[in-house]
């Protein structure tokens, strides 16, 4: 068996989103898995699972290897909140079930990743902040939390990861930049772990603002 290379994608689809920003998230995520097939070592190993969150949370992608993931329609509801704690929960309850721990006999899954995307902020927060240190740890090799749009709060992210981009717009052009930018972190991250050292993320474009 290969070891294998999760990736979490929780991504933001409450009514904010509705229009260009969700049409715009749609054309990177797609562009994101069709950039990561040109890479051999993703398509050995890396695994993918979308979970979206508004109103509800739902796993759109359940964990799906590289080459048979098809394109995804993602959609979102004309208005509601953002339910970003349930999508932690959500994710836990995921990589608890999905992960495989090394043992004696075999070598385990790698370290898997999570991006997190929203353009706003948690409605949950109380439930959101519970599962912080749930997330921690699990022991993600690499968490990238992405603040997009003007109304996206940074700070709450910053709790959770210390790794958080802030895009000014969730236009078509400043997403696909994003996206590109996590495709180059994920072959980076595919790399190092093979060696054996730690994940660090590549610089990225101007487009996006790393949150010192």
């Amino acid at each position: 068996m290969n070891r294998r290379l999760l990736a979490y994608f929780l991504l933001d689809t409450s009514g904010s989103m509705r229009g260009e920003p969700i049409q715009a998230l749609n054309n990177g995520f797609n562009g994101l898995v069709n950039m990561l097939r040109t890479d051999p070592q993703a398509m050995d190993s890396l695994h993918i699972s979308v979970v979206t969150f508004d109103r509800e949370v739902q796993n759109i992608v359940p964990l799906t290897d590289l080459a048979s993931f098809q394109p995804v329609e993602i959609q979102c509801p004309e208005s509601g909140p953002t339910h970003t704690g349930q999508a932690l929960e959500m994710m836990c309850s995921l990589v608890n079930r999905e992960l495989i721990k090394g043992t004696i006999e075999r070598k385990g899954d790698w370290k898997p990743l999570l991006f997190i995307f929203t353009d706003g902020k948690p409605s949950d927060l109380q439930k959101y902040r519970v599962f912080i240190p749930k997330v921690k740890r699990l022991d993600f090799g690499m968490i990238v939390g992405c603040a997009a749009g003007p109304k996206a709060e940074v700070s709450f992210l910053k709790e959770l990861t210390d790794d958080v981009v802030k895009l000014d717009t969730t236009d078509s052009n400043t997403l696909t930049t994003f996206f590109k930018w996590v495709s180059s972190s994920i072959e980076m991250g595919s790399k190092s772990q093979g060696t054996g050292e730690s994940m660090t993320l590549p610089p990225p474009p101007s487009e996006l603002n790393i949150v010192v």
